[in-house]
């Protein structure tokens, strides 16, 4: 059994016997209300709630992307804002650098692809009803990171070179569990698809010096099923459920400037992954909180396997 195997395993494990022993030590009191559970909230599903009109959402991650010959080592930001009630829009910044065994890693920190992003409110949860909280959100990441070009640093490269939009739809809801206790419930779906990049030498798509062509990212479906259960008023345990597929990557192009026609064309990267990414929560109020978690990722024909601790701190102004 692999290291990833054998985290992927405990984590699940350990996660349902907290949760379990929890519930079971919990003397049945009165149902508990909303107010009283205080989330950061999960490690990877994003809220389907929006900002009241004026406040403002900082949320930072640094985290460790650890796989079998190399460490990304990066950092993600929310920056969102109020414009309305219904309507918050923001910012995500990324930073990152790379360790890469027997080869050569990042030069320096470096800055990755900027995404800006919009979500509209359709529905608020109400208990009576049932009805949960449903909102759309649109996003755009913007080539900011270094992705060709990259010499003899290829742990340089931090970007895609391409433009991708990605469209999602967050629902968010409330259970109440037999002791009372809240659990609450995030289910999120996404479609992202990108534009071709014009490509250079050494590069993220595994070309080598000399090439000159063009990449497409294939398309990315993604379903995020994600649960928080409040413990205590300041403590939550998280865990996130995703699915994820991703489509066939293109590169095509010229392997060196003395050819007359392109002679490489490759289409590879398709298949589906899962992650399981248990956290623990920490709030000191409803506005701030702080989160430790572990995605972990076994290993697929599209994706390797890999296990990432990550630490974020959730402030409302």
């Amino acid at each position: 059994m692999t290291l990833v195997e054998t985290t992927f395993r405990t984590a699940a494990f350990g996660f349902c016997l907290l949760a379990a022993a929890a519930a079971s030590a919990a003397e049945p009191a009165g149902r508990q209300s909303i107010d009283d559970a205080w989330f950061t909230g999960p490690m990877l599903a994003p809220s389907a709630g929006t900002l009241p009109r004026g406040h403002v959402l900082v949320e930072p991650y640094l985290y460790d992307v650890i796989s079998p010959r190399a460490d990304g080592f990066g950092s993600l930001t929310y920056l969102n804002y109020g414009l309305t009630d219904r309507l918050t829009v923001g910012l995500i910044p990324t930073f990152g650098y790379n360790r890469i065994g027997g080869g050569a890693g990042s030069s320096h920190l470096g800055v990755g692809d900027v995404s800006v992003q919009a979500q509209w409110r359709l529905t608020r949860f109400d208990a009576d009803s049932g009805v949960p909280t449903m909102s759309i959100n649109v996003q755009q990441s913007l080539p900011t990171g270094r992705f060709d070009r990259l010499g003899e640093r290829p742990g340089d490269g931090l970007g895609s070179g391409a433009r991708t939009t990605t469209l999602g739809w967050y629902m968010q809801t409330y259970f109440w569990m037999p002791n009372g206790r809240i659990l609450r419930t995030r289910f999120n779906l996404s479609h992202a698809w990108s534009r071709s990049a014009g490509v250079g030498d050494v590069s993220v798509y595994g070309t080598a010096q000399g090439f000159h062509g063009r990449a497409k990212p294939g398309s990315v479906q993604t379903a995020n099923l994600a649960f928080e259960y409040s413990l205590t008023q300041n403590w939550a345990l998280a865990l996130d459920l995703i699915y994820r597929h991703t489509g066939d990557t293109s590169v095509s192009g010229r392997s060196s400037p003395y050819v007359t026609a392109d002679d490489v064309r490759v289409e590879g990267g398709a298949g589906a992954s899962f992650a399981l990414a248990p956290a623990v929560e920490y709030n000191w109020s409803a506005n701030l909180g702080l989160l430790l978690g572990v995605r972990v990722i076994p290993h697929t024909r599209a994706a390797p396997a890999s296990v990432t601790p990550a630490v974020a701190l959730n402030m409302v102004f």
